[in-house]
């Protein structure tokens, strides 16, 4: 069994493992309390291993929610065993085939690692670091005040 607290590295950043990681933070980003950082983090590392051919961008696919309504495309991208679909730049339209709808049949491999351990391989890979989100008691401004019993009848202000 793998070792939780630490990653090995002659294993860390091979594709198939940067691949795993990849599928595990998107599974996660659906119900993240931080979605964004967890989509940029797919996001750079999928550009990182197309840039290496590492990745193949295989082609277009209409998207399953289209924003505002609109028919939308999203690049379909091959990383070892999965795919991936992210945004599509104006070069990929030009490029790349189109597949039509997304066949709904194929499901990625099932993946055995935490997101903790997804999100430090990669960080390490392409060199992003999380903003750590102010807690709720920081984010308040006001201090406590006592609370101010009135009799009955009289105004609050």
């Amino acid at each position: 069994m793998e070792d939780h607290n630490r990653l090995d590295p002659s294993h860390q950043q091979s594709t198939e493992n940067l691949a795993r990681a990849i599928y595990v933070v998107n599974r996660h980003a659906k119900t993240a309390p931080n979605p964004k950082f967890l989509y940029a983090l797919k996001k750079k590392a999928l550009l990182k291993l197309v840039h290496e051919g590492k990745a193949v961008k295989k082609g277009l696919h209409f998207s399953n929610n289209p924003k505002f309504s609109k028919q939308q495309s999203d690049v379909l991208v091959s990383a070892g065993e999965y795919y991936f679909h992210m945004p599509p730049t104006k070069d990929d339209f030009d490029k790349l085939p189109h597949l039509g709808s997304l066949n709904k049949t194929y499901r990625n491999p099932k993946a055995h690692m935490s997101l903790t351990k997804a999100k430090i391989l990669l960080q390490g890979y392409v060199g992003m670091k999380e903003e750590k989100a102010q807690s709720f008691q920081s984010k308040k401004t006001r201090t406590y005040e006592k609370p101010v019993f009135k009799r009955l009848g009289e105004s609050y202000r």
